[in-house]
């Protein structure tokens, strides 16, 4: 386990890393402006969950092989890629009734499913955790597999917390303009494209 200085440096680096705008952030945000608060906090809460994952499969070594698999990556890669574009597809299609009535794309169990599925399937966020957890970590320091586990749920508190802002600030400002149908119509393209642009980035990123 890392001391005090550590710890606080671990802290400050995993706030700033979190606050940077990605593929978590966007979904969240998009899922709070088409669904209200709750819809937002449940897709926050999906991110959470599905890093659970990617912390679990540090400790195990998981994240390993699929740095050291070229195919392991890109399989998951493209799952990732493809969930993405059918989200997006989702937001194109929304029905003009929809619009009109402003009612939920999305229930807070549908965000809670999505947002895992979003996370879990992109294999940069695995391998974020293995590359960056260890930076802490230093010999001597006791069992590295309670290390990893330590830091990756502090590291997934501060984001959760991050995430829960963005939801109610996304859905405070989409609600101030949900009755007029024009910026809904606005609102819904752009955060399509937002999707598909995170699943096109996703597609082509390099390992």
């Amino acid at each position: 386990m890392p001391d005090l200085a550590g710890f606080l440096a671990f802290a400050l680096a995993s706030l700033a890393l979190n606050i940077v705008p990605g593929a978590d952030m966007t979904f969240v945000a998009t899922s709070a402006a088409r669904g209200g608060v709750r819809v937002g906090l449940a897709a926050a809460l999906g991110i959470a969950a599905g890093c659970f994952v990617h912390i679990a499969a540090a400790v195990i070594g998981l994240s390993a092989l699929i740095a050291a698999s070229a195919e392991a990556f890109a399989v998951l890669k493209w799952l990732g890629a493809a969930y993405l574009l059918y989200m997006a597809w989702g937001l194109f299609r929304a029905p003009a009734f929809a619009e009109a009535t402003a009612a939920p794309a999305l229930t807070a169990a549908q965000a809670f499913r999505s947002a895992t599925l979003v996370n879990v399937l992109n294999p940069k966020v695995g391998l974020f955790f293995l590359a960056f957890l260890p930076q802490f970590i230093y010999a001597g320091s006791g069992d590295a597999s309670f290390a990893i586990l330590w830091l990756g749920l502090s590291f997934n508190l501060s984001g959760t917390v991050v995430n829960a802002i963005v939801a109610l600030a996304a859905a405070r400002a989409a609600a101030s303009f949900r009755d007029r149908p024009s910026l809904v119509r606005a609102a819904r393209w752009l955060a399509g494209t937002a999707m598909a642009g995170l699943a096109l980035q996703l597609a082509f990123s390099k390992r």
